[in-house]
């Protein structure tokens, strides 16, 4: 942005952020576990929309943490350094990065890590302090940090304490539980019961707010988007109103009788 503003070029930036997922009670607790776990820990956590960190309703989240150990054993076997289908970080510098996130927080599922493989393995931390670093920064790889809540409107004041998401995930059969959150927060987009989807429909127009993005992209919206619309209008001869014409006296009276 910095660059392209030296020659007044426009630009559209996704960004990113620290996506919440929010968890009602009321869920189907087995497909939402599956539906997290696939999109925390696709490509090893590093894509730009996955669920960052994770706000569950206290009821529930015993529940919810068996069910994702369950999926991640379903997904990558007992050892998920030895799956085919599950990626590694992308370097060595972000492996640090990522490892130094694990001292913080307390480990309920996974925690492992290999520097000379650069693995990190599906992880989940409850989060011990809102000022711990793990909440402070977009995690970008497979460590999601969970909180408990009693009443939905402290999670949506601890979304609305942080910057404004590329992304926000509800789970939840209620209605009123949905637009609660969509009508007291702020996001790029949203995708509710599932994660990660939204991005596959391209007549979804895909960005983020403020910290997260500037402007639109995917299907009709990239297309305007990167392009220029330019005004031409065209007037005939045929006719000529002298109205627009000075001398503008006793003129302005008889444009505000056609105006009203």
């Amino acid at each position: 942005m910095a660059a392209a503003a030296k020659h007044l070029t426009p630009v559209t930036l996704e960004l990113g952020g620290k996506s919440p997922c929010i968890v009602d009670r009321d869920i189907q607790v087995e497909y939402t576990a599956k539906r997290i776990a696939w999109g925390k820990f696709l490509n090893a956590g590093q894509t730009c929309v996955a669920p960052d960190y994770l706000l569950v309703d206290r009821r529930v989240k015993s529940d919810l943490m068996q069910a994702i150990a369950t999926a991640l054993q379903q997904f990558y076997g007992d050892d998920p350094a030895q799956s085919p289908d599950y990626g590694r970080i992308i370097s060595p510098r972000h492996f640090s990065r990522l490892e130094s996130l694990l001292q913080e927080g307390n480990v309920v599922i996974g925690g492992q890590s290999n520097p000379a493989d650069r693995y990190v393995a599906p992880t989940v931390v409850e989060v011990t302090s809102l000022d711990d670093r793990i909440m402070q920064e977009e995690i970008f790889g497979p460590i999601l940090p969970v909180i408990e809540y009693d009443q939905l409107e402290e999670a949506i004041a601890l979304i609305n304490s942080k910057s404004k998401p590329l992304a926000l995930y509800i789970f939840s059969k209620s209605a009123q539980f949905q637009n609660r959150i969509l009508a007291g927060t702020s996001s790029g987009g949203v995708c509710i019961n599932d994660t990660i989807m939204h991005l596959g429909v391209s007549e979804l127009p895909f960005g983020g707010v403020g910290d997260s993005g500037i402007g639109r992209y995917h299907g009709k919206a990239g297309f305007d988007t990167f392009s220029h619309f330019k005004s031409v209008l065209r007037k005939p001869f045929w006719l000529e109103l002298p109205w627009r014409y000075a001398p503008y006296t006793g003129k302005l009276d008889l444009v505000k009788k056609i105006i009203k």
